[in-house]
């Protein structure tokens, strides 16, 4: 776990003193961290501890997710907006005599093409393709596949609230042929209230379903967050729980933890 903060703290301290002072009030800001497809700058640091992994359920993990989100406009009327995941793992007896590890796991990247406004029923989405990267460090930390695939997010924002779905499927194009090939679907349905204080609170799930094992994970994520103000950085703190519903034999179980701190960079 000290090994995850420490790779935390310096990337911070890297990233705040390039703010700008935003003009956007709080609540607009916890609205637009809400929709993953917002013309938003932002750079979480997603932890998570997990727990009661392996066929014995003696494994436990941490994770760090670097998650920036950079939006580009590439015509009067389309965002692309980037959204990278880099998972910094500390886990430790995940099956019987699997020992310790620690390092980068395998990057995803993902690409939405949206539209700048709203359909007129006011639906928001964005759609185009993921890729997962053999970043790991460890062959313990991530597949060792090249992958490709498409992704989707839907969601609408009426008044305080905030509902829809991101969906990727991601199939594997090459790597280490002794490792078994990749068909995996990832669902996260989610609905959020932020009220005037800036205050955001969510449900979601952020659900797998390997279709070679033909093996669900479906955890349940209640997450709390505000936006606020340190000096000229707009930030977001947030914490919540997670509880497995369904888990591969491999995988965790019972409940975990989330704690997030982001970054937001609003247009001045």
């Amino acid at each position: 776990m000290k090994r995850v903060l420490w790779l935390f703290i310096p990337a911070a301290c890297l990233i705040v003193p390039i703010s700008t002072v935003a003009q956007t009030s709080t609540e607009e800001l916890a609205k637009k961290l809400s929709n993953p497809v917002a013309a938003l700058i932002s750079v979480p640091f997603q932890f998570n501890y997990d727990q009661n992994i392996g066929p014995q359920d003696d494994g436990s993990r941490f994770t760090l997710n670097v998650q920036p989100v950079i939006p580009f406009s590439i015509s009067k009327d389309w965002n692309l907006i980037s959204r990278t995941i880099t998972p910094v793992v500390s886990q430790q007896d995940i099956f019987p005599y699997a020992g310790s590890q620690f390092g980068i796991g395998d990057i995803v990247q993902s690409l939405f093409f949206s539209p700048k406004k709203p359909t007129s029923g006011g639906l928001i989405w964005g759609a185009g393709p993921v890729i997962l990267l053999p970043t790991a460090s460890d062959d313990l930390l991530g597949a060792k596949k090249w992958g490709v695939g498409p992704t989707v997010v839907v969601l609408k924002q009426a008044g305080p609230w905030t509902y829809g779905a991101l969906a990727n499927h991601i199939w594997s194009v090459g790597g280490d042929s002794e490792r078994q090939d990749l068909s995996n679907t990832f669902l996260q349905p989610f609905l959020s209230f932020t009220n005037k204080a800036a205050w955001t609170f969510t449900v979601n799930s952020e659900s797998t379903y390997n279709w070679k094992s033909k093996e669900w994970g479906i955890p349940i994520n209640g997450v709390v967050s505000k936006v606020t103000r340190i000096g000229n950085q707009m930030i977001s703190f947030a914490g919540g729980i997670r509880y497995w519903t369904k888990s591969p034999a491999s995988g965790a179980k019972k409940w975990g933890f989330r704690f997030v701190v982001t970054l937001l960079f609003p247009k001045g």
